[in-house]
């Protein structure tokens, strides 16, 4: 695993969710590969983004709020509270923030060396959002 030379708190928030929206979009594809290996890279990419946007990260982040420790509640908040310039037109706002906020907590965890934790978190959000029915709310 890579080692970093600053505690996960002296990063900015939002180059924590850069890291996490990394760490997430490899966790899902991985999972969806092996749960459809007969798909075709178009099939797995469409499937993908209903875990990877930012709805259903959004719906992610409130299964797996209960769960969160104060700390990786303060590092949610943080990233969902840092100020982006831009929105994704096809996004709302509320979920955008969230999904920001999820994707700091992933990349917390990981600069923080936090591995089976950050396991923990992804799956517990994939499984969320995999239970919702398709297309969503």
């Amino acid at each position: 695993m890579m080692r970093f030379t600053k505690r996960p708190n002296e990063y900015n928030a939002l180059v924590l969710a850069y890291m996490g929206d990394s760490l997430y979009d490899v966790y899902v594809r991985s999972r969806i590969i092996e749960e459809h290996p007969g798909r075709t890279a178009h099939r797995l990419h469409v499937e993908a983004i209903r875990f990877v946007s930012a709805h259903g990260q959004s719906e992610a982040v409130k299964a797996i709020e209960p769960i969160l420790s104060d700390e990786e509640l303060a590092a949610y908040k943080r990233g969902r509270n840092a100020k982006s310039y831009t929105v994704p037109k096809n996004a709302d706002v509320g979920d955008y923030r969230r999904a920001t906020g999820f994707e700091a907590l992933l990349g917390w965890l990981f600069t923080g060396g936090r591995e089976q934790r950050l396991k923990e978190v992804m799956e517990l959000a994939y499984n969320s959002v995999k239970a919702l029915p398709e297309g969503g709310k």
